[in-house]
Order: C-alpha cells, then sequence, then structure tokens
C-alpha cells in the first residue's frame, strides 16, 4: 500500500521517520491521525522518539528486522524507548547521521566509504548482515539516495552500473531508478518503506508512484 501524506507542509517524510517490518519511528509532533495512517500503509506499531532531542529520525537512525543503529548522541532514555528492538548507538563521533550512511535491509547493507573497519565490523554485527562500502551516484550519503526493502532499491536515476551492481548483490534485490517528491533524486528522503508498504512525500506524482510500487515489489 502507498499513501502519500507530508508533515505540516513537509513532504520529505523519509527525514522525519523510520521503519522496518515491526515498528514505524515517528517524532512526538505528528499528529495522532497521521500516525495512524502511517500504521495502516506500513502494517506496523508507531512509537513516537526523539534522538538527541531531534526529531530528524530518518536521518539519525537506521534499522532491519535484526537491530537498529542511531546516532551517537542518543540519550539512555531515548534507547529505551525503542524496546523490542536491538538498538545500539554507532561507536563513533563523526558520520553518525546513519539513516544517511547506512543502506540496509534484511539481507546486507551499503556503507559510507569513510567507515573503517572496525566500526564495519559493529554494522555487521548489529544488523546482523553483509556490509560492504560504496556510492550511489558517486555520491557517499547512500541512505538518502536510495530505499530499500526485501524486495527491491529504488536509487537515485544517476546511480552507475558498477554501484547498482554491487547494490543488488550485496542487497540481493533488484535496483530500480526513480524519483519522488516531482523529480527529487535523494529518494530516501522522501519515502519511508518496508516489505508491507510506503509513506511517500505529498509531492511525488503518479508517474513517480507507479515506478516506486514496481521497484519495491508492491504489486
Amino acid at each position: 500500500m502507498l499513501t502519500k501524506m507530508d508533515f505540516s507542509g513537509n513532504p520529505y517524510v523519509g527525514v522525519y521517520c523510520a521503519s522496518n517490518n515491526q515498528f514505524v519511528f515517528v517524532s512526538s509532533l505528528v499528529p495522532k491521525s497521521t500516525r495512524k495512517q502511517m500504521e495502516e500503509a506500513l502494517e506496523v506499531q508507531s512509537k513516537m522518539l526523539t534522538l538527541g532531542g531531534s526529531t530528524v529520525l530518518g536521518s539519525l537512525m537506521c534499522l532491519n528486522t535484526n537491530g537498529s543503529i542511531v546516532t551517537n548522541f542518543a540519550d539512555v532514555a531515548e534507547i529505551e524507548c525503542m524496546e523490542g528492538l536491538r538498538v545500539e548507538p554507532i561507536p563513533q563521533r563523526r558520520l553518525n547521521a546513519v539513516g544517511n550512511t547506512i543502506l540496509c535491509n534484511d539481507n546486507g547493507a551499503i556503507v559510507h566509504p569513510r567507515y573503517n573497519k572496525s566500526t564495519i565490523k559493529f554494522i555487521e554485527d548489529v544488523l546482523g548482515v553483509e556490509v560492504s562500502r560504496g556510492t550511489i551516484a558517486g555520491l557517499k550519503t547512500v541512505g538518502s539516495t536510495a530505499v530499500s526493502n526485501n524486495k527491491g532499491v529504488l536509487c537515485h536515476p544517476y546511480v552507475e552500473d558498477e554501484e547498482k551492481e554491487l547494490i543488488e548483490e550485496v542487497l540481493k534485490v533488484p535496483v530500480t531508478i526513480s524519483t519522488a517528491n516531482y523529480g527529487t533524486p535523494q529518494i530516501g528522503a522522501c519515502i519511508v518503506a518496508n516489505n508491507n508498504g510506503a509513506v511517500v512525500g505529498s509531492t511525488t506524482t503518479p508517474i513517480e508512484l507507479g515506478r516506486i510500487e514496481e521497484g519495491l515489489g508492491y504489486y
């Protein structure tokens, strides 16, 4: 199921929330009626959250079925709010906006090329998947330039062939190129998705919706 929405007029829903196949994490600023719509679209329970007092959850966390990695300035009380899921803060000060720097599903993860070996081992342990460094369209912020589930990956339209091959090899699903929000290539900032459905920005066009539905396997 695809649902179009925005948060107080902002269509970049992927910046403000994050989901796996059990939960969708949203800011406490999101109205109850909007959270209900998201629960229905994604077929999950919603949980209100901030990270380090910030509401840009989609930029500060990544998750799959096995666990979640959050920014290192998340506090203990915030992490405890995420009960029912293994949650670990990234063990380095820089590159801590992990929603922008990690693209994952239940099969694998592509991460920012500047993550060191110890951080990669940490990511593999928490998410329980194979991890490879990579870029998308030459950009290191792989989490903001793509969105994935266990059926497919939607990528920035300028993804290169070698990048696409690596993504498909590691995440073990096909790659489809698309934009969202009327031509925005940073598709990870525009969409929140899991295996059941997706919430997309309100300015996403019908053509884009068709690509998203096909690319994430909702047919």
